[in-house]
């Protein structure tokens, strides 16, 4: 049985399903139309499934050409399950968030595995993608599948390969991107590393699923860390007058024992935000608080309401106050040159700005109206920037520093701006470092 699937996925006769078309299974979509594989695409947003068979895409950085390509090459998108039956692999790329305690919430992962089960098969191998904590694959997915009567590693095989997505970066892509993959046994790993070797540039396997588990956890930790450290430093550096981005930049001249990471109004993403508190969790079964963790958590979490306070301190200064003041946002996606808001931390300072009765505004070149999100509610487009339109507002708070911003003409035509991104290197009286 594994023999024949590793050759199906070698001779590019194997059909790949991939759950979930979003910012991790449309770019691994794209890959496998691309070198051949013929492709089906699961999503529960008929809208979406819909729009991508007539070739559109709703990921800004993934034109619609790329998907009309894709479709001209045999990908097809359906919301229908039974046609799990005719995939060789099945690739989860579903959301993995938090509740409202910090605790995981495989909801959809296991609601997926749920709708995959009648129709799995034998001769199939399953790849979880999704963020998670070490141990998920053998204690959720393991005992689902096995449940169905496969023998795991001789008639079905199970691996977990963690998304390195990186929405917007030019550097690398999902070919260069090295995969890490672990498998529950030696089959189950050989058969994951024939899934991904044709698609990707340099695949890394690990001992186990629960290896590749905690290897995408030590990444976003690792950023969420020195994030929250440069965040905590920025606070201080502002106490002494100094500013934390020079810093930086001339601390990145040292070519040895130092990596660059910036500040900001907080930190978005799927990953960054979350990912760290799966780990603080799962340590609990264990007896062990991760107080790193949860510090530079803490830290990070607290920089909108930095942020507001040199907004109020601004104000003032200026006999105003938040509450009816005119405020423009610029920038709600979470990072530059992107329209992903997933746990932006503009939306949050925008909701903290709108609770004290500020009047806001936002423009963002990348996210043309505010989209419908769970948590968030704002009935918003985003505003052209000209000197008349950003002369009306008491405040211009830089909160994304995307690229085509025209930063001169926002400098000389705002009434006051907060950076929180640095941007603005002029020593002015209208702009304050946040």
């Amino acid at each position: 049985m594994k023999d024949q699937l590793v050759s199906k996925l070698g001779n590019k006769e194997a059909v790949i399903g991939i759950v979930g078309l979003g910012y991790v299974g449309m770019p691994l979509m794209v890959r496998y139309a691309d070198e051949g594989y013929r492709v089906v695409g699961f999503d529960i947003d008929p809208k979406k499934v819909e729009l991508l068979n007539n070739g559109k895409s709703d990921i800004e950085h993934i034109p619609d050409s790329v998907i009309k390509a894709s479709v001209e090459n045999g990908f097809e998108a359906t919301c229908d399950y039974k046609r799990i039956s005719e995939v060789d692999a099945i690739i989860l790329c579903v959301p993995t968030p938090l509740n409202k305690y910090r605790e995981p919430d495989l909801s959809f992962v296991l609601s997926t595995v749920k709708s995959c089960s009648p129709y799995l098969r034998t001769g199939q191998v399953m790849s979880l993608e999704s963020t998670t904590y070490p141990g998920t694959t053998e204690e959720e997915l393991l005992p689902r599948i096995e449940k169905q009567g496969f023998k795991i590693g001789k008639d079905f095989f199970l691996v977990y390969s963690p998304e390195r997505e990186d929405p917007g970066n030019l550097k690398f892509t999902t070919k260069t991107i090295p995969k890490v993959c672990g498998g529950h046994t030696e089959n189950c790993l050989e058969v994951g590393i024939k899934l991904y070797e044709y698609i990707i540039d340099q695949v890394v396997p690990v001992s186990s699923t629960k290896a590749a588990e905690m290897t995408k956890l030590l990444e976003n930790i690792h950023r969420a860390v020195n994030i929250g450290l440069v965040n905590e430093l920025k606070i201080v550096a502002d106490k002494m007058k100094v500013d934390i981005h020079e810093v930086i930049d001339a601390a990145a001249t040292k070519p040895f024992g130092f990596v660059a990471y910036k500040p900001g109004p907080g930190i978005g993403g799927h990953c960054i935000p979350i990912d760290p508190f799966y780990l603080t969790w799962k340590a609990r079964e264990y007896g062990v608080h991760t107080r790193f963790i949860e510090l530079a958590g803490e830290i990070n979490s607290n920089m909108p309401s930095f942020v507001m306070k040199k907004i109020a301190q601004g104000l003032n200064e200026r006999k105003k106050t938040i509450n009816g003041a005119k405020i423009l946002v610029l920038g709600i996606a979470y990072k530059k040159n992107v329209d992903d808001m997933r746990e932006s931390p503009s939306v949050f300072l925008m909701e903290k700005l709108r609770n004290r009765g500020a009047e806001i505004s936002y423009s963002d070149p990348h996210v043309p109206t505010f989209p419908k999100m769970r948590e968030h509610s704002f009935d918003l487009d985003s505003i052209e920037l000209n000197h008349d339109s950003l002369s009306e507002f008491d405040c211009v708070v830089l909160t994304t520093d995307h690229d085509k911003f025209d930063y001169e003409m926002i400098m000389k035509s705002s009434q006051f701006i907060v950076d929180t991104r640095g941007k603005f290197k002029e020593n002015s009286p209208n702009i304050v470092k946040a």
